[in-house]
């Protein structure tokens, strides 16, 4: 039980298991649905779905160990107080965060199109951090949740492969976490983006962490529950 196989090489488990956190970020309706802000970007939102199956069985195992989970959505308050200028006139396109679209408005806390996808809806007890930024560390309580529960190992899900993900890796590995991206578990509108992104975090020996696939992961923890 000490190791899951990876690249670049097997990732360490803690000593205990409870020590690992599954990070899912942004599996939000208006990045995967249909009608939804991503797909009113141009892009394939297909893109995207075609990890849920995957998520869902990794989720399910953590739930079934009873080990700590954390889902991210990248929001703003309605006012848009914690949404900078510079992201909020980004880009050329017709709509904007706080506009309001199909699902409600864009990337605002409570809308519709902000909510996680039914089929990873967080349960009651597990942990939901509202991010105004693409880290999931920026101007929120993650850290202190990361200590409060001594977490010290991650896997990390989610959306997109190259901004938010990627960019919670590097905070995560800068503040001293062991991590472990899920290659299935996580999609970009763009696949060569999301293959790039993996060859940096694990080049050079792992410089920002491990990647490894769900089956792999769930064979290996799925032993503690026999």
């Amino acid at each position: 039980m000490n190791t899951i196989p990876a690249l670049p090489y097997d990732y360490p488990l803690p000593t205990s298991l409870d020590h690992l956190a599954l990070v899912i970020i942004d599996m939000q309706r208006d990045f995967l649905e249909p009608g939804g802000f991503g797909e009113a970007l141009g892009n394939d939102v297909s893109q995207l779905q075609a990890i849920v199956p995957q998520l869902e069985t990794l989720l399910q195992t953590f739930r079934e160990l009873d080990l700590p989970i954390i889902h991210t959505q990248e929001c703003h308050e309605p006012n848009l107080s914690d949404c900078p200028n510079s992201k909020l006139k980004r880009g050329n396109a017709n709509l904007r965060i706080g506009d309001r679209s199909a699902m409600g408005r864009i990337l605002v806390r409570g809308e519709p199109g902000n909510a996680i996808i039914p089929a990873l809806a967080p349960r009651p007890h597990e942990i939901v951090v509202h991010k105004p930024g693409k880290g999931a560390f920026y101007n929120t309580p993650l850290s202190s949740i990361l200590q409060k529960y001594e977490i010290t190992h991650l896997l990390i899900t989610g959306v997109t492969t190259e901004v938010c993900v990627q960019s919670t890796m590097r905070e995560a590995n800068d503040r001293g976490y062991e991590c472990l991206l899920v290659e299935d578990c996580t999609a970009s509108y763009f696949s060569a983006f999301k293959a790039a992104t993996i060859e940096m975090l694990r080049a050079q020996g792992g410089i920002i962490g491990w990647t490894s696939t769900a089956d792999k992961i769930c064979q290996k923890l799925s032993k503690a529950l026999s």
